[in-house]
């Protein structure tokens, strides 16, 4: 294949080592993860997401195949980014990437919100959740910090008795005290935000006690900051419960009004479909947005390691003398 180095001009060429969209606005964050969490990028093969690989590369060197277009560019590290873990550069497996959040989470949720009445079916999709959970949270952890198998098999037990738990204690309890299904309905989100604030600490409990791995602004890195994974993790864990709520509280106020034509009556088989559709049209929305809430690339004040972190702070205090970096920064993850 012929090759050609000046395909763009010196001060044209993309600089695909930064976003398409500026991160320090919601705006630009929001727009970037529209574009990453594309639900169509899960139907490419593994060859056309190497090959997308490839000519980014390709192209960071000035080789990219004589006449590449900048919107065929921009396609391929889209590609890169929805496939691709962005500390290992390894491709992850399908489930946990981020742009099949959307059909894996319209499918699991709707089961979850259909499949409420009894307490085996409880049981059974609580556990298809948090498996679909402990796998998206693995697959896009931040891979500085290292985890044992043994760590990963005690935060998916206690995501899923905690989910579990949950779901069958407020069940037990509505149905003692009220006969509104409109409020058992709301069980499964109960169950998905506290089994979210158990299963990602717990996943990620190598950060929170060795510390996540910090940079300075030109990328060089600096220490491990305990405080910077607690801040981390606690937004991925917000942006997950928030990722989850409008789908999974208004959709059972639709449902319980449109069971009440004799329509919909008719047709009780079809009513998992349905709300599966519904959770979706909530899912391709909130996913990017719940995602844009905080920066990807987080950030933190070297005077706040003093809290938790004051031996490596004043580690890196030594090591940089009078003119120590004022922030650090990680990758929160997602």
């Amino acid at each position: 294949m012929k090759m050609a180095n000046n395909n763009f001009a010196k001060d044209m060429r993309i600089n695909l080592d930064e976003p398409r969209w500026d991160q320090s606005t919601f705006v630009g964050r929001l727009k970037y993860f529209f574009w990453v969490t594309d639900p169509r990028a899960v139907f490419k093969t593994n060859k056309q997401l190497d090959d997308a690989k490839e000519l980014v590369a390709l192209y960071k060197e000035g080789k990219e195949p004589e006449g590449t277009t900048e919107e065929q560019i921009w396609y391929a590290k889209k590609l890169t980014l929805s496939a691709f873990h962005p500390d290992t550069g390894e491709r992850q497996n399908v489930i946990g990437r981020m742009s099949f959040q959307v059909p894996g989470g319209m499918l699991i949720t709707g089961c979850l919100l259909q499949f409420y009445r009894t307490s085996a079916a409880v049981v059974f999709w609580q556990w298809v959740n948090q498996s679909f959970n402990a796998l998206v949270n693995y697959t896009n952890r931040n891979a500085q910090a290292s985890i044992t198998n043994q760590q990963i098999a005690v935060a998916y037990v206690s995501a899923t008795s905690s989910a579990v738990v949950t779901a069958i204690g407020l069940k037990t309890f509505l149905s003692k005290r009220t006969t509104s299904t409109l409020l058992q309905r709301f069980v499964p989100f109960a169950a998905v935000a506290a089994a979210n604030m158990v299963n990602i600490p717990l996943m990620r409990q190598s950060e929170l006690i060795d510390g996540i791995a910090v940079f300075d602004e030109n990328g060089k890195r600096v220490s491990e900051s305990r405080y910077g994974a607690a801040k981390g993790i606690s937004q991925v864990v917000f942006s997950r419960i928030a990722m989850a709520t409008p789908g999974m509280l208004l959709t059972p106020v639709i449902m319980e009004r449109l069971e009440k034509y004799r329509w919909m009556q008719r047709i009780k088989p079809a009513h998992v479909f349905i709300q599966t559709l519904i959770v979706g049209c909530f899912v391709i929305f909130t996913t990017p947005t719940a995602c844009a809430f905080f920066p990807q690339r987080c950030s933190i004040n070297l005077e706040k390691m003093r809290l938790v972190d004051s031996k490596k702070y004043e580690a890196i205090m030594t090591g940089y003398g009078d003119a120590p970096p004022k922030k650090l920064y990680f990758n929160k993850g997602l």
